[in-house]
């Protein structure tokens, strides 16, 4: 449970926070039309008749957008409602042709889930908790009106105009700022997991309205307010904490809070009103006259339920459980598709060049994989070629060090030389002289002169200055410039020290 509280001019506030998540289809056409919905076409290049609302068009259902909308229900644990209803949302926007929304009030096809956020002391998560989801329903995203093309007019772009959405909306669980980016990134996460979004907050094809209340700890709900399109998991907290001291503030000035929709200001860093804020009754719903109810049968939902993968909560316990990764190594894992491919890969790939168990090596290969690799990319900057980065390469770095032929920092300089030139990493240890020296013949000839030009220190480690064996292990990887395998090195001393 969070512990979080705004502290106002008259005593402590708790925040009260819901979100209403929009997720926008993977699929090739709209919800209704068979236009296209790939991203950053020419403005108006992907709208059909019954996209422009033309007289007489006919909607008719996407299945994918359904499939995808009921695999993501079941990746949540939600219930999938057999029997779903298209209703009519009666409004006026600029770019909405139609002049009302297809969406579902009364019958969503999701109903009730759960999502867990885990506990993360660093971000200000003390325990794990369970945020209760209401529903999922899908609906049509409307267009999109560009304000920067002309001095005195608006022009609408209708390509965004009729594709799925998703709508997923929260119980008003969340305490926190960090609660609330938790779930968020957490939601993320699990639509790429399951493919029924690509999550790409900066295209707008996943955007947030933030509903937010401020309560003495304790009493009933206070009025909300709901902030609309906000388009990053940085974003939600800031406009949580933001809008959360503006209702302290302005209940405590005497004011009181009006049920309204706002839009945040990334530059300010505020929130201001957009309009006063409708209930449902204002949108006139009814069922939509155009489309049938939607009926899923069980070998649909049977097929659903098969093509979901291995979900984030799921891998991480297996990571745990199987591979033996620490609880931190299995969350930083799992939390993007893209990082725990990288790591599987690289894994497998590291278990076939060894001839090893997977589990004997998923210590070394996670750390490669969040540590040491995203380092020396991140170091080289635009010197290093992602594409130079192979499962096949790196697994060879890992063999030669986990074999004691390479120490860590070896490692590091094979792969920088591989990232800036895509030599071979062996061929490149071979060439440039980055093998550890294990013969123990010539590094006992070293460590043999370095105590014979340390007497003094020899005695006084005899004498119970333990610590100044760091220092003959120091001077003996001087001494074989820094090529002398440190394991080896340990036990000669210790052997020779006595």
């Amino acid at each position: 449970m969070s512990n979080y509280r705004i502290q106002g001019a008259t005593g402590e506030w708790e925040v009260v926070i819901g979100l209403e998540v929009h997720a926008q289809v993977t699929s090739e056409a709209k919800l209704f039309s068979s236009s296209s919905t790939s991203f950053g076409a020419e403005p108006n290049t992907q709208v059909s008749l019954i996209d422009a609302a033309m007289p007489g068009m006919l909607p008719v259902p996407n299945q994918e957008c359904i499939r995808q909308a009921v695999r993501t229900g079941m990746a949540i644990n939600a219930q999938i409602n057999k029997y779903s209803r298209f209703d009519r949302k009666n409004y006026f926007y600029a770019d909405l042709p139609q002049g009302y929304q297809i969406s579902q009030l009364y019958h969503p096809i999701v109903g009730e889930g759960e999502l867990l956020i885990e506990a993360d002391e660093k971000a200000g998560l003390p325990e794990d908790k369970v945020i209760g989801i209401e529903r999922i329903h899908v609906e049509q995203d409307a267009g999109k009106l560009m304000h920067d093309q002309h001095p005195t007019m608006s022009y609408v772009d209708l390509n965004r105009c009729g594709v799925a959405l998703m709508e997923i909306v929260s119980r008003p669980d969340m305490t926190s700022p960090a609660e609330a980016g938790a779930y968020l990134a957490k939601l993320r996460s699990i639509l790429r997991y399951v493919g029924s979004c690509d999550g790409n907050m900066d295209q707008g094809s996943m955007r947030a309205d933030v509903n937010v209340s401020v309560r003495r700890p304790g009493e009933p709900f206070g009025t909300r307010t709901e902030t609309k399109n906000v388009n990053s998991v940085r974003f939600v907290m800031q406009v949580v904490e933001v809008e959360a001291r503006r209702q302290v503030e302005l209940i405590e000035d005497g004011g009181t809070v009006v049920q309204e929709t706002r839009l945040f200001d990334p530059t300010s860093g505020t929130t201001r009103s957009m309009r006063s804020k409708e209930d449902a009754h204002d949108y006139r719903y009814f069922p939509d006259p155009d489309l049938l109810p939607v009926e899923l049968d069980d070998a649909f939902l049977q097929e659903c339920k098969a093509s979901l993968p291995e979900l984030p909560d799921a891998k991480r316990a297996r990571y745990v459980e199987t591979l033996g990764l620490t609880a931190y190594n299995a969350r930083e894992l799992t939390a993007e598709v893209e990082t725990f491919a990288r790591f599987e890969t690289l894994l497998a790939e590291t278990a076939k060049a060894l001839g090893k168990d997977e589990a004997k090596l998923a210590t070394q290969v996670a750390n490669w994989s969040l540590s040491v690799a995203p380092g020396v990319l991140k170091s080289l900057g635009e010197e290093a070629d992602p594409a130079h980065s192979t499962a096949e390469a790196q697994a060879k770095i890992l063999k030669m060090q986990d074999a004691g032929e390479i120490s860590g920092g070896q490692a590091k300089e094979i792969y920088e030389i591989v990232l800036k030139t895509g030599r071979d990493p062996e061929e490149v240890a071979d060439a440039e002289g980055l093998k550890q020296v294990s013969d123990t013949g010539a590094i006992e000839a070293k460590i043999d002169e370095v105590l014979a030009a340390n007497q003094d220190k020899v005695e006084q480690y005899r004498g119970g200055k333990d610590k100044l064996f760091g220092f003959f292990v120091g001077q003996t990887m001087k001494a074989t410039q820094g090529k002398a395998n440190p394991q080896v090195v340990n036990e000669i001393l210790k052997q020779k020290l006595g």
